[in-house]
């Protein structure tokens, strides 16, 4: 017994020994390095192109909706107003260019014809009477004015059948070739302002442009929607990817399509996650002084980085925990 004792303390005190000798080894281990960082997700906001009011809302937060699907409805009489502006110019442009094309109707041709007859059969009678007077001059009947009225009155009567030649002409010929492209591109014109006014129309029924979840509706039925304001926020969760804040001397372990491992608490796993983009952060990164001596500061970068597979349940705001050696 008197021989056991003083083993049995040199052993404790081997043990002791040993424990605070580990316990300094440890304690002069460099620790690992802990970054935590978020889960970011594709985010979406559905609104119109077009001023007006809400007229429903036909999803709520948290749905689940999909590409096509319609999300909400606005009322606007003022779209419908100019609408049925458009289609009156469009009608009006459309009949100006098919009378340009058809030209003047049978009635105006056999009007300008029967006008060009009448100057026609006037001068020829003016003819005869300048031919009477002109003898009657001659044999010294008549004086010399009353000849030289004669031609006058018979040349202004073959300028008006001229005249009336010519518009009958342009009657059967109808619209000048310029005429007839102005009022077919007046009209193409007008067919367009109607489908600028029907695709505003349009967008006062408002679909989704891709798979997602309802993250926020910020307009009820019966409020006004300013033009371009987000009525529905959408989030892909897909499309998600983790953010880190990294220290530049840290960078090393992050460089582009590197990959490492991270803790996501809320998934309770690890997730191997793939680098794809590092960037220098503003005004608000964090810095960290180091010695006078090395004349230089450590700034931070931002890295971003996708899972290598699919991750079910992965969520943005989700929070994750890198541990670097």
């Amino acid at each position: 017994m008197k021989t056991a004792k003083p083993l049995v303390l040199t052993a404790a005190a081997l043990a002791l020994a040993s424990w605070v000798g580990y316990s300094f080894y440890q304690a002069y281990q460099p620790k690992p390095v802990r970054l935590q960082g978020q889960i970011e997700s594709q985010q979406y906001s559905i609104s119109s192109k077009v001023p007006g009011r809400i007229d429903q809302v036909l999803v709520r937060k948290g749905d689940v909706i999909e590409e096509g699907q319609l999300i909400f409805t606005l009322h606007s009489p003022e779209i419908e107003a100019k609408l049925e502006q458009a289609k009156a110019g469009e009608k009006a442009a459309g009949a100006l260019a098919l009378e340009a094309e058809k030209g003047a109707r049978t009635q105006q041709v056999q009007a300008a014809k029967d006008q060009w007859l009448k100057a026609k059969a006037a001068a020829a009678l003016m003819e005869k009477t300048y031919l009477r007077v002109n003898n009657l001059y001659k044999d010294g009947v008549i004086a010399e004015q009353k000849r030289d009225e004669a031609k006058t009155q018979w040349d202004a009567a073959k300028y008006t059948e001229s005249a009336a030649q010519q518009m009958y002409e342009m009657a059967k010929e109808g619209a000048r070739n310029e005429t007839k492209v102005a009022a077919a591109e007046k009209a193409r014109m007008a067919a367009g302002a109607v489908a600028e006014v029907e695709a505003y129309a349009k967008d006062t029924s408002i679909k989704s442009w891709f798979n997602g979840e309802v993250s926020q509706v910020l307009l009820r039925s019966g409020e006004l929607a300013p033009q371009g304001f987000p009525v529905v926020t959408v989030i892909d969760t897909q499309d998600s990817w983790a953010v880190l804040n990294v220290r530049e001397d840290y960078l090393k372990h992050f460089n582009k399509d590197s990959t490492f491992d991270a803790y996501l608490p809320a998934l309770d796993k690890n997730v191997t996650f793939k680098v794809t983009h590092v960037a220098v952060m503003g005004d608000f990164a964090t810095w960290r002084s180091t010695d006078a001596s090395q004349g230089f500061d450590l700034r931070t970068f931002e890295v971003e980085a996708r899972p290598t597979q699919p991750v079910e349940g992965l969520r943005m705001g989700m929070s994750l925990a890198v541990e670097l050696n």
